[in-house]
């Protein structure tokens, strides 16, 4: 079994317009909603593919009681006195627009309360994959704390997290730490992913997964750098390219396939969520397609 945790839900709201034009009136063709947040998105990629998943997530008021209800994958709750946060993705022509909530002030008592439950269910667990910003409030050493807890359980640790938060996950040891390009530069204060990687690695962590959108993904072990080409010529809703590259990568660290085929799996299952509509969706039968040229199965 995965555990996900998703720090910081949300309410994910997509409106599809014919183009997004800043400063007019855009008439939205389209609105989804469901439940979101890095984490989430993850733990559904999973589930999809038919990895055993639980997915745990602090959440308060009404639209935390909307995100709970609305879940289909596996999932436990720790309460939040907070409202879960929303989230909003305008997609039209070009990139889309992200307006990201900071998500509901916290208390320490509430935080100390999702680690014993986190205690519990690492039991039996396989992995610990941490996706996701931290809310307000939140110490970014709870990403130690969730590391060194795992890690006393006999549980490896994947966190794809950003910040002071990536900073403190490397220092507690994570065995795979996974940022973008951006997140890596920002969090290390360096100015290229070498440097960057270099840093990470210093403080503590054992591998390092560098996600470069079109430009690929890239596992820098302590020994050797590994490159993997991005899918060419798919265009489409990068939104949750990166939660499903995170999936990817997970499931693969499961089942104990080579890193360079566990980083195929990961550019295959980012490039076939690009093809659906909302984050936490990938287009199956693409991600087996994607996976063809390597000989490899999905």
């Amino acid at each position: 079994m995965i555990v996900v945790v998703t720090p910081n839900p949300a309410v994910d709201v997509t409106y599809r317009v014919a183009r997004h034009e800043p400063g007019e009136t855009n008439r939205v063709l389209e609105v989804q909603r469901r439940p979101g947040g890095k984490g989430l998105n993850v733990a559904r990629v999973l589930a999809g593919l038919g990895v055993e998943v639980l997915a745990l997530l602090p959440l308060g008021g009404e639209t935390g009681r909307w995100v709970a209800g609305e879940l289909t994958v596996p999932h436990e709750v720790s309460p939040l006195a907070g409202e879960t946060r929303t989230t909003v993705t305008v997609v039209g022509e070009g990139h889309p627009t992200v307006y990201t909530e900071p998500g509901p002030q916290t208390s320490e008592a509430e935080w100390t309360a999702f680690g014993e439950l986190l205690g519990r269910r690492l039991a039996g667990a396989e992995l610990l994959v941490v996706s996701g910003s931290l809310p307000r409030g939140a110490r970014a050493e709870l990403l130690g704390d969730w590391v060194r807890a795992a890690h006393e359980a006999g549980v490896r640790v994947l966190a794809d997290v950003s910040g002071p938060a990536l900073v403190a996950a490397a220092n507690a040891g994570a065995d795979v730490v996974k940022p973008n390009l951006a997140e890596l530069l920002d969090a290390t204060s360096t100015v290229d992913e070498n440097a960057g990687v270099a840093e990470l690695k210093r403080r503590g962590a054992r591998l390092v997964v560098v996600s470069r959108g079109a430009e690929g993904i890239t596992a820098h072990t302590p020994d050797d750098t590994i490159e993997i080409p991005a899918v060419p010529g798919v265009t489409g809703n990068p939104t949750g390219a990166g939660d499903a590259a995170t999936a990817g990568l997970a499931a693969a660290l499961v089942d104990g396939v080579p890193l360079a085929q566990a980083l195929r799996r990961a550019a295959a299952l980012g490039a076939a969520a690009v093809l659906r509509p909302v984050a936490g969706e990938v287009d199956v039968e693409a991600y087996r397609r994607f996976l063809e040229p390597n000989g490899e199965p999905a």
